[in-house]
């Protein structure tokens, strides 16, 4: 089964101005970057945005701050949920199309037409909380991701990893007391947005393991051997979500954690190897953040290839 690669030109209407991080060209560089001959194998997807697409954002986030979103969006110009999030007209469709995305791959992963995916969205999501947007991100697409999956296909299982180098406080605070989700989340500690502390474990079912600044590839693969891929394989997921944040990368400009393109690598191998035994290799990914865009295109050529397959896994 082929590997799953979403994108779409709504991706970049969502203009957030000039000189802001997540920018239109983070899309440019991925496209560019998967447009490789080894990439050649992957099955590009388009996703509707479905009829009921606000019934799908309302499994996790509020009717009044779905509504706030979209009353936000201007119709010219720019406007601002908080310093750090922008939007612009076409940030309206780019937020829809991405949860469409995530939803369309919930869709074909679970009824077995596909095992991965790779959803190259904007805006991102894992900062947005169930009753407000933060942190660049509007909708939370991988915890809407993962409430579609438990409503629509009764998956009472669902394990969500997140290496993004920044807490994704949205998603935790959308499961926090629900352990039919494990929610695992490596990042930069202290840093923004401030939760993520290891005392924060939901009713058992969330592991935050904070990276002292600094932290390399060897720290960050021992912390996952250590902690978070154990407890991934004995949860026994169903299917396996990945929050996928490239900003602990060593030249990225937003943090000071140095990791390299091979411990993205490194870390979609060993949630592979746990798909494998728990659930038939079912891995959806969504861009999350990575913001030097060299260090993005190569980073996600890592963890696309990965999912693509090796000599011994197979396409």
């Amino acid at each position: 089964m082929r590997t799953l690669y979403y994108s779409h030109p709504d991706f970049l209407g969502h203009d957030t101005g000039v000189a802001h991080p997540e920018s239109i060209d983070r899309l440019h560089v991925i496209e560019q970057a998967l447009s490789a001959p080894e990439f050649a194998p992957l099955q590009r997807i388009t996703a509707d945005i479905p009829a009921d697409i606000l019934d799908k954002i309302g499994l996790v986030h509020s009717k009044a701050m779905i509504a706030k979103v979209l009353s936000t969006i201007p119709e010219q110009g720019y406007a601002n949920f908080d310093a750090d999030t922008v939007v612009s007209p076409g940030s309206k469709l780019a937020a829809l199309r991405a949860v469409a995305a995530v939803c369309d791959a919930v869709d074909r992963i679970c009824t077995g037409q596909n095992a991965r995916a790779f959803c190259a969205t904007r805006p991102p999501g894992h900062h947005a909380m169930p009753d407000y947007a933060m942190g660049f991100c509007l909708f939370n697409n991988i915890a809407i991701a993962a409430e579609y999956a438990r409503s629509r296909y009764g998956l009472t299982r669902i394990a969500i990893v997140d290496f993004d180098v920044h807490h994704g406080n949205g998603t935790q605070a959308a499961f926090c007391e629900q352990p039919q989700v494990l929610y695992a989340s490596s990042h930069q500690w202290p840093h923004y947005p401030g939760s993520g502390h290891p005392s924060e474990c939901g009713v058992g079912n969330i592991i935050n393991i904070p990276l002292p600044t600094g932290s390399d590839g060897e720290v960050f693969r021992e912390k996952y051997r250590q902690s978070i891929l154990p407890a991934v394989k004995t949860f026994k997921p169903e299917l396996i979500l990945v929050s996928a944040g490239f900003d602990a990368h060593k030249d990225d400009p937003l943090a000071s954690i140095d990791l390299v393109e091979d411990d993205y690598r490194w870390i979609t191998d060993e949630l592979l190897s746990i798909a494998d035994v728990c659930c038939q290799g079912r891995i959806i990914s969504a861009l999350e953040g990575g913001y030097n865009l060299s260090a993005l295109a190569n980073s996600v050529a890592a963890h696309v290839g990965s999912l693509m397959g090796s000599p011994t896994r197979g396409e």
